[in-house]
This record gives structure tokens, C-alpha cells and sequence, in this order.
């Protein structure tokens, strides 16, 4: 059989496997083995535990549990309220003042803890009913939040840009810095968007404005000390030549339990318990889907489909931005129903041989690929974000959600575009602190 054809099969076939209901790892390793039996023999169906285990293999993946359990040591405890209170405090003058605080607020969150449902839970928590309560919009206030959700997987640490460093093979610490400038340019985005919009909802001549003295404001500082002694722990031991990815990991897990335990009082054993507990389920979940992806990439190089594939898309006779264009519709659509690890995984080894053949940097590409699934998570049917929102204010219709979280939609889109006229705008941080990539 042709392999393309044999690859159009596959797509259609992992598509009905993972619709049909099954985990994503299952799904893979199932449609992996099928075909390998049929196309390559029973035989080829030994190399698969070791595939399983091989893709294991790597002290990069030790930095998923460490920064898993360095979110969830933070989402355990009031840490989000109170940096949610002291942004509020001294932006309360601001027009749409409280939303920006929301939004800086899911900024640093998701610089301690790199997840976009539990940047969501903890900013939206307290956010969304104080917004309501003053006057705002259900749409402002919750896409605001939904939206701020989403940067958990584009500031570092992020480990959607660990999980693509391993599938491609690309310096996770290049990836970290090349998130920066695009995830203050996004937040930045979102803050002007809301700011108009307040203004434009007719709103703003009744939102109702608590004012703070300069003794409140000042009280509240301390406890946002802890956020910038992680973040700056964490950025000095990777960029500063102390430790890798892995071990500064590591070193946030435990600033944030240490952070958890002294300032937070969470000295219960059954809490520490229970971040532990869950942080290993996350981490087993994330790590066994990298395994199963393994061995699907294995099955797409095995039976020339993923090399047919990039000869294909490089003999096409189109502009490369028409391709990246092309590229962009087919993320965004995979976002739509798959999260992102699960997208990473699948088509990175198809596409990264791609990009590089038509002359984009994979670094650039990282953050193009991530701004796409971060589209994803405020988008149906899947939209994560959107049902995290509507479990925390279950008053406010799923439907209000969405339309509060399409403008910001629209704000990744132009993010996405003014990444691609201006590269640099990803690619220029990661240069200058750590040279250009030989």
C-alpha cells in the first residue's frame, strides 16, 4: 500500500480509536499494534515493550512530577486568593481594573504552577464572584478568566513545552525563554481587550470601586514575596548555569512545599498526602501517553509514513507561510478535540522535518504550536477551560462562557500573527541569554 494512503488510514483510524472513548495512550498503543501486525508481522510486536520503556529513558522527563507537584503544593493552598488580593488592591482605580488583576494573576499562577485548569480553579475562584458583585459582565469575567487560564501552558514553566523539547529533540531551556516575551505579549492583549470592553459594556460608571489606603496596600505585599522567590529560584538555577531543566524542577517543588508548609500552615499529613497523591497520577498520565506516543512514531517511521508524509508537503509547489497557514488550521482543529500533550506528541515528528525543510525555526514554531492548543482550551467541544469555569460558577451558562472567551480567541489569533511577522518576538530572549542555536 502506498503510504500515504497508509497514513490517511491511520489518521482515520486513531481518530475513531481515541473518539470512541478510549484513554489517549490506550488509543495509540492500540492503533500502533494493529498496524505493525498487519504491515510489518507479528515479530515487530516484541520490539514494543521496549519502545514502551526506551521513550522512558530520559532525565529531561523527571522535570514533568517535579513541576506537577510544584502546582499542585500552590493550588492547595490560599496562594491564588491572596495574589489575586494584592494585584486587586492596587489596581482597583485602573478602568476594568479588577479584570487586569484577574488576568495578573493567572499570569504569575501560571509561572508557579505551568497548569491551565488549575490557574483557572484558583484565580477564578475568587475572581469571578468579586468581578460579578462589582458590576461587571458574566462575559468579561468569566473569558477573562478562562482565557488567563490558558497561559499556564506558554509561561514557563510550561510542561507542554517540555513534552515538545522531548518529542523534537530541542533545549527545554531555549523553549522556557522563548515563552516569555509571547506570554507577556498575550496577557498584554488580554489586558487591553478587557479594558475596552469594560469601557465599551456601558459598565464602568457603575462598577462599584472599593478603595484601599496605602497601609492596605503595603500590608499585602508579603504574601506576594513567596511568588517571586519561586519564580526567581526557578529562572536563576536554570539560566544561571546552576542546574538543568530537571533539577531545577526539582527546585521549585520544593520552594513551593516549603513555601506551602511555613507560610500556608499546611502541616496536615493528609495534605501533603493528597498533593503527592495526585501530582503522581497527573505525572503517570502525562508519562505514559510520551511512552505510547513513542511507540506510535515508531509504527509511522517503521512503515515510511511519516517520511512520505514531509517529502509530500515539501515537493508541494506553495509559499512556505501558505504552508505554515495550512499547519495552523490543522493544530487549531486538533486542538478542538485532543489536549495538548496528546497533540504535541502525534504530530511533532511529522511536522517538525517540515518546518525545518521550509525554513522556520522550531524554536518560533514551539510557540506558534502552543498559542494554537492554548485556542484549544477556551474552544468547543473539548474547551477544558470553559468546564473548569462553568464547575466553579455553575449559575453562569455554558454558553455565555463561550461568547466571553471568543474575543480572546481573537487576541491568540493576532498574537499569532504578530509572532509570525516579528519571529523575534519568540526566538530573541533564548539568543540572547544563551547564544543562537548551533
Amino acid at each position: 500500500m502506498d503510504p500515504l494512503t497508509l497514513g490517511a488510514l491511520v489518521g482515520i483510524s486513531t481518530i475513531l480509536v481515541l473518539f470512541s472513548g478510549v484513554s489517549v495512550g490506550i488509543g495509540l498503543l492500540i492503533v500502533s499494534a494493529v498496524f505493525l501486525m498487519i504491515f510489518d508481522g507479528f515479530g515487530s510486536l516484541e520490539l514494543m515493550p521496549e519502545l514502551l520503556f526506551g521513550k522512558l529513558d530520559s532525565f529531561a522527563l523527571l522535570s514533568i512530577p517535579m513541576f506537577i507537584i510544584m502546582g499542585a503544593s500552590i493550588s492547595s493552598t490560599k496562594a491564588g486568593a491572596d495574589l489575586y488580593e494584592a494585584l486587586e488592591r492596587w489596581l482597583t482605580r485602573v478602568p476594568g481594573g479588577l479584570v487586569i488583576s484577574n488576568l495578573g494573576a493567572c499570569a504569575m499562577f501560571a509561572a508557579m504552577s505551568g497548569s491551565s485548569p488549575a490557574t483557572c480553579a484558583a484565580i477564578g475562584k475568587m475572581g469571578i464572584p468579586e468581578m460579578l458583585k462589582r458590576g461587571y459582565p458574566a462575559t468579561i469575567a468569566t473569558g477573562s478568566i478562562a482565557a488567563g487560564g490558558t497561559l499556564g501552558i506558554l509561561i514557563p514553566p510550561s510542561i507542554t513545552m517540555i513534552v515538545y523539547g522531548i518529542a523534537t529533540e530541542t533545549s527545554i531551556g531555549r523553549l522556557f525563554l522563548a515563552g516569555v516575551i509571547p506570554g507577556l505579549l498575550l496577557v498584554s492583549l488580554f489586558m487591553a481587550w478587557s479594558i475596552y470592553a469594560t469601557w465599551k459594556s456601558g459598565a464602568r460608571k457603575d462598577l462599584q470601586q472599593r478603595v484601599y489606603s496605602w497601609k492596605e496596600k503595603f500590608e499585602i505585599l508579603p504574601r506576594v514575596i513567596p511568588f517571586l522567590v519561586i519564580i526567581a529560584g526557578v529562572l536563576y538555577s536554570m539560566y544561571g548555569g546552576i542546574a538543568t531543566p530537571s533539577e531545577t524542577a526539582a527546585v521549585g517543588a520544593m520552594l513551593c512545599l516549603v513555601i506551602s508548609i511555613i507560610v500556608y500552615k499546611l502541616l496536615n499529613p493528609k495534605d501533603l498526602w493528597a498533593i503527592l497523591r495526585d501530582s503522581t497520577k497527573e505525572s503517570v498520565m502525562i508519562l505514559f501517553i510520551i511512552a505510547a506516543a513513542g511507540v506510535f512514531s515508531y509504527m509511522l517511521s517503521s512503515l515510511f509514513i511519516t517520511q512520505s508524509i514531509a517529502e509530500w508537503i515539501s515537493n508541494l509547489d506553495i509559499n512556505r507561510w501558505v504552508l505554515m497557514g495550512l499547519i495552523n488550521v490543522f493544530l487549531l482543529v486538533a486542538g478542538f478535540f485532543l489536549p495538548p500533550v496528546a497533540v504535541i506528541l502525534m504530530v511533532a515528528p511529522i511536522l517538525l522535518p517540515v518546518i525545518v525543510t521550509a525554513g522556520f525555526d522550531p524554536i518560533w514554531f514551539a510557540v506558534i504550536l502552543t498559542i494554537n492548543m492554548e485556542i484549544g482550551l477556551i474552544s468547543p467541544p473539548v474547551g477544558l477551560n470553559l468546564y473548569v469555569i462553568n464547575g466553579i460558577a455553575p449559575d453562569i451558562p455554558l454558553k455565555t462562557i463561550l461568547i466571553g472567551s471568543l474575543p480572546f480567541v481573537a487576541c491568540m489569533v493576532i498574537a499569532i500573527i504578530l509572532i509570525s511577522l516579528f519571529p523575534g518576538i519568540a526566538t530573541w530572549l533564548p539568543e540572547v541569554l544563551m547564544g543562537k542555536a548551533i
